[in-house]
């Protein structure tokens, strides 16, 4: 069987819950991986056969998306171009993490496509919703990557096909301890305004993780590096806390180590406020921007904040047979080969 996984390259949650999908399909048959976007700050420990420019909403450094970058880097014509002649017809199964480029395809040539993405579940009506409705923020969601079937993930199973976090294998196998410091990742914000900030709490120690970052430097109480995944998750698992936006993996990730979490949506970003009325009621603290106004609820997460303490098992085995077992008429015969194969 020939499986195509389409996965968003905006922001490195989707790039992070890749590393435990992939090897999951690639049990079922053979995978063609295929990135678009241009946003991501990771890499994959798997081959990828297409990398496509995409649509990418554009990290501002002052809290939110850059709305006039974003416009100047969009490539419309490129976009419609790579949906109007990508091959989806030459798989048997296409599974989307909210890309684009194969999900448009899909729909243009009237082929299913399985959406495995966190996006699908802040749809559901059940998940969590900030107070403020956001129409056009809703519509993005919906339409940014259209698909014919969808099982989700957030921070508890909501309903039917909502399931609990992918937490990658990294994190599962590293043992959580407490040095003392503060993990912060803020890809919103530049490093002048994070430093100016955080400099305020002195009785605490930062490591900032930039994605603005081009040589690292401390100070004060505060260091600055770039992003660098394995330092990430070493960082994050020997914290106290985590101060980060209101992603999915971000906050998960530190949920399951047993931080105290502390989010930040970015401004205008209606998904990010979902996940962080979602990650309200799992015990987070949030926040709605860095700025002085809020340093008193800083100062109290830092003093008071509570670790949260949640199960998320591995269940990503049983939610990609369960797709399987739906989406691919052939399900029983491949299962047949795989016995016979000794697999």
């Amino acid at each position: 069987m020939k499986i195509l996984f389409g996965i968003q390259g905006t922001g490195n949650g989707h790039l992070s819950r890749a590393r435990d999908v992939y090897p999951e399909l690639a049990k079922y048959g053979d995978v063609d991986v295929l990135i678009s976007g241009i946003q991501a700050d990771v890499d994959v420990p798997f081959p990828v056969k297409f990398r496509m420019y995409g649509m990418s909403f554009i990290f501002g450094k002052s809290g939110g998306v850059d709305i006039i970058d974003t416009a100047k880097k969009l490539k419309l014509f490129r976009l419609l171009k790579d949906i109007k002649e990508f091959p989806v017809e030459d798989y048997d199964l296409v599974i989307n993490d909210f890309e684009p480029v194969s999900a448009w395809a899909c729909k243009r040539k009237n082929l299913p496509c399985i959406s495995v993405s966190h996006q699908c579940a802040v749809l559901h009506k059940n998940a969590p919703k900030p107070d403020a409705g956001d129409p056009m923020g809703k519509l993005v969601l919906q339409r940014y990557a259209p698909v014919t079937a969808a099982y989700g993930f957030h921070f508890k199973a909501f309903g039917e096909n909502i399931f609990t976090p992918v937490i990658r294998k990294e994190i599962r196998e590293i043992i959580p301890v407490d040095e003392g410091h503060y993990t912060v990742y803020l890809p919103a914000y530049d490093d002048a305004t994070i430093v100016k900030h955080l400099s305020q709490f002195n009785n605490a120690r930062w490591e900032v993780f930039s994605k603005h970052n081009k040589a690292p430097f401390i100070s004060g109480n505060v260091s600055v590096t770039k992003i660098d995944n394995r330092a990430f998750i070493e960082s994050m698992a020997k914290s106290t806390g985590v101060l980060c936006g209101a992603g999915f993996e971000g906050p998960a990730e530190a949920m399951y180590l047993g931080k105290k979490v502390l989010v930040i949506p970015m401004l205008t970003q209606y998904e990010q406020h979902c996940n962080a009325a979602g990650a309200a009621a799992m015990g987070a603290t949030v926040i709605k921007t860095l700025d002085e106004k809020y340093y008193g609820t800083i100062r109290e997460w830092l003093e008071n904040g509570q670790r949260i303490q949640v199960n998320y098992p591995d269940i990503t085995a049983e939610i990609i047979e369960k797709i399987i077992k739906t989406h691919v008429p052939s399900y029983k015969q491949l299962t047949t080969e795989k016995v016979s194969a000794g697999v």
